[in-house]
């Protein structure tokens, strides 16, 4: 006996659309379940991750500044996946943007004002990023090598970079040996959207990422080239479109996107350099961006419900003593329930019995 995948025939555009809120469902039956072993009570544990957060007008700030950097990251991934390429490096291109994206206003630390640093800092942090995205690409483009694996790998070096220079030569020599870098100029950060609370300018920037990946994706010759390069590939090669060309610009816009990510992070929220800027965002992302089906709007769905189990993973953690590494155990079991609501959606398993010849 086994199971067998069979395609399905019809597949309505509601059927997908509501995939991952069951996806959804089943993650918190899930995830109430092992609450439940744990000793305590589920319904307690579901008020306080969804229920408590979303009627606290201070938490939904929160919401937001922690729903940021995911959107960011998550369009730029977009183009990757739809072109059937896999980043998995977006955490290192982060890390790298922020470096980079941070070199400006520590250069001009003490200086009285200077209006052009932000805009500037913002934009060496795409590049930065972009330039840590062209790396794995160009290697797979010339070389054949996994893409996966240099990305992945290259995480490695971005996190060691980042630990030398605010332990090094970045270091703060006022900041009682801590590695940190000298905290930014007012002019260098984000502006706060809210006289109350840490609501920055970069959920803007976030937003208009994600209108901007949108209108590229559906509305320009090379967002329809990325989705038939994912797609159908020959179909693609038929079409005149360049698979090297694809496969470099879609890293290169990813990279630039996560380290714009990163130097918005910086910029936004902490004000300074430190070895831990990013506590696994880049990873994240991946799952904020299969929740959101590979979709700009999805995609600012999927960012502020993963932002809501982190908040509320804090919470329970005060409130019902629960770990906190229950969030990243929870975050697993809702991509693996994404991916399989997915396969379910296309595909109906089928019992084949007996052994075939």
């Amino acid at each position: 006996m086994r199971l067998e995948l069979i395609p399905r025939r019809d597949v309505s555009s509601l059927q997908r659309s509501l995939a991952p809120l069951w996806a959804i469902l089943a993650a918190l039956v899930m995830g109430g379940l092992i609450v439940a072993f744990l000793g305590r009570s589920p319904l307690a544990a579901f008020r306080v991750y969804f229920l408590d957060p979303l009627t606290d007008p201070w938490a939904l700030q929160e919401l937001a500044v922690k729903a940021t950097p995911l959107i960011i990251i998550a369009t730029g991934l977009v183009y990757c996946f739809r072109a059937n390429l896999w980043n998995i490096g977006a955490e290192g291109q982060l890390i790298v943007g922020a470096i980079f994206g941070s070199i400006l206003p520590l250069a001009t630390v003490g200086m009285e004002s200077a209006p052009w640093v932000l805009p500037a800092a913002l934009l060496l942090g795409a590049l930065g990023g972009a330039f840590y995205g062209f790396i794995p690409a160009i290697l797979r483009v010339r070389f054949g090598v996994s893409e996966i694996l240099v990305s992945l790998m290259l995480v490695y070096v971005a996190e060691l970079t980042l630990d030398y220079l605010v332990r090094g030569p970045w270091r703060d020599p006022k900041g009682f040996n801590f590695p940190t870098t000298p905290t930014f100029e007012s002019f260098a950060t984000l502006p706060n959207l809210a006289s109350e609370g840490r609501l920055h300018a970069g959920i803007i920037i976030a937003l208009i990422c994600a209108a901007v990946t949108w209108f590229v994706l559906n509305r320009t010759l090379f967002g329809f080239g990325i989705r038939v390069a994912g797609e159908a590939p020959r179909a693609a090669r038929f079409s005149g479109f360049n698979a090297n060309r694809m496969t470099i610009a879609a890293f290169v816009i990813s990279g630039g996107l996560a380290g714009l990510a990163g130097i918005v992070e910086v910029t936004g929220q902490i004000g300074q350099l430190k070895p831990a800027i990013s506590g696994g965002l880049g990873f994240t992302a991946i799952i904020v961006a299969y929740l959101g089906r590979l979709h700009p709007v999805g995609i600012i769905f999927g960012a502020f419900v993963i932002a809501l189990t982190v908040y509320g993973g804090e919470a329970a953690q005060i409130a019902l003593k629960l770990p906190l590494d229950l969030t990243r155990t929870f975050q697993g079991i809702l991509l693996f329930c994404v991916l399989a609501a997915d396969a379910l959606t296309t595909y109906r398993l089928r019992i084949v019995r007996g052994v075939t010849a």
